[in-house]
This record gives structure tokens, sequence and C-alpha cells, in this order.
């Protein structure tokens, strides 16, 4: 069976990422490479991670922010496929099958994401169906059976969850770190995933519970701010013609940025990973 590289990016809540972890043990019986990049915890979050037999732990002694600490654990990924999971996860029975079957549904897609409740419209359930803590596996056990193989191709995939083959790196490079501490690097890496050739599907049989803004959260970093100096930077880099407070507010058509770009030009669009000094261990 290959091997999947699970990223994960922390930066203090370290219960949440308890009952993350909790959970993946509970429901995946995949083989998994545990790759941790933490950004400067200071709750006990990296001892946690040193007591955990297996995981590669990168310590970070500040915070690097989403998108520079995940080309950090993409750096050191060995897997057949790449998976990005936030630590304000709680996964589900048989959720990494079911990505799995959705990656491997058609060639010319080049990376799947779940249903879920606090995320973007293009992959939220409505909230009239979001299942009590005690019911989720059920709930989510009950929509796969309902909803399975089915899905639909996305303009864009949020990072919360995403999976992709390891080749996908070498095609269009990893995150933009211009997108600190985060917001807006997962729009880009849609983005250019599309303009490489590739299809973006979300796996309408899959759902992941997500507490959304969960980092953002439990460090007192202010969301709206983080995303409105992102979307300057976003409309910057891709010409979009409606202003940051336009795109952050009503949002904005990846698809007018795509068709505006029907080549890939690495000098453009690739972007190359790079190493920082950081303290590595197991």
């Amino acid at each position: 069976m290959p091997l999947t590289s699970l990223v994960m990016l922390t930066r203090n809540g370290l219960d949440m990422t308890r009952r993350c972890v909790e959970s993946i043990r509970r429901h995946t019986a995949e083989p998994l490479e545990w790759i941790v990049v933490d950004n400067g915890s200071t709750d006990g979050t990296v001892e946690f991670w040193k007591s955990m037999a297996g995981v590669k732990l990168i310590a970070n002694e500040d915070n690097k922010g989403f998108a520079a600490g995940t080309n950090q654990g993409m750096m050191e990924a060995t897997g057949d496929y790449i998976l990005l999971l936030n630590n304000d996860t709680l996964v589900t029975p048989n959720w990494l099958a079911g990505l799995f079957a959705a990656l491997d549904r058609d060639p010319d897609i080049g990376m799947v994401g779940p249903v879920s409740n606090h995320v973007a419209p293009i992959q939220r359930i409505p909230p009239s169906e979001w299942p009590p803590p005690e019911r989720l596996d059920a709930f989510a056990q009950k929509r796969q059976q309902e909803l399975a193989g089915t899905g639909f191709y996305a303009h864009k995939l949020i990072g919360f969850c995403m999976l992709f083959h390891r080749s996908l790196l070498e095609r269009i490079g990893g995150f933009d770190e211009r997108f600190f501490p985060g917001n807006y690097e997962d729009d880009d890496f849609s983005i250019r995933t599309r303009i490489s050739g590739k299809r973006l599907w979300v796996a309408q049989d899959v759902f992941i519970h997500h507490e959304g803004q969960g980092t953002f959260a439990s460090n007192r970093i202010d969301y709206k701010r983080s995303s409105l100096a992102n979307a300057e930077k976003f409309r910057a880099k891709w010409s979009t013609g409606l202003s940051a407070c336009e795109m952050d507010l009503r949002g904005y058509n990846p698809s007018d940025i795509v068709n505006r770009e029907p080549l890939f030009i690495p000098d453009r669009h690739f972007i190359p990973l790079k190493r920082h000094p950081v303290s590595i261990g197991k």
C-alpha cells in the first residue's frame, strides 16, 4: 500500500491537536508518515509531539506561517501521496480511503478535498445538516454510503485538508510564502494547480469536522485583518481587477484568473521549496 506523508502544522492549541490525533489514530488504516511542523508553541504542544513515536518533528522557534511551515514539512516528505491536514479537524471512518478513491477517479485530477462544516461555501454542507459531536462518525458513515463516489470539480480547494500526488510538487512547486501568516495561500496553490493542467475535486462522500480558524483563535491572531492583508497581496499577484475589500467580503471567481493564464510558465507560476534553519527530531 502506498505511503502517505501527513503534514500538519501546530502553534499552540494542544487540546484540539490531541482530539485531532486521536481521531486519526481511530479512523486511519493506511500507512502514514507523520511530519509535524510546530511554529513556536508554548503550551506543551512540542512536548506532546516528542512523546509520540514515529513523528518527524520540525520545531520552529517562532511562527513562520502556514505557507512556509507547510513547505518545510513537504520538503521532508517521502510518501507517494502528500496530505495536508489542519490540527483543528476531526477525521471520520474511511476518510482517507474516500479521498484516495476521489484522487484516482480521473488522471486529470491533481488535488482533492472533503466537505465540512466550518469552511468556505465551496466545500460547506448546510448548517442544518451539521451533526452534534456524538453523532459525527455515524453521520459521516451514512453520508459515505448514500453519496458513495459522488463529488464535483471545484474552482478552488480550502487548505484545511488537501490530498495530492507528490508529483504535483514537481509540477507547480510549494506554497507561496508571501501569504503570511495565513489566508489565500491555498487559493494560490489551487489556481497554480489548475493552470498546470490539473483539476480539483471535492469528495461529497467524505466529511471531516473542522473547528474553523482554530489556530487563529488559540493564538489571538486577528483573522479578518490577516485575511484582508493577504487579499491585497493576492490581488497584486494575480491582477484580479477587484479591491482587497471586495475580494475578502464578496469573493472572486478563480476561473477568471485561470482562463487568463493559458500556459504554466515556470518563472511566473512555479514556487521552489526552500529550507529554513530549524530543529528536526523524531
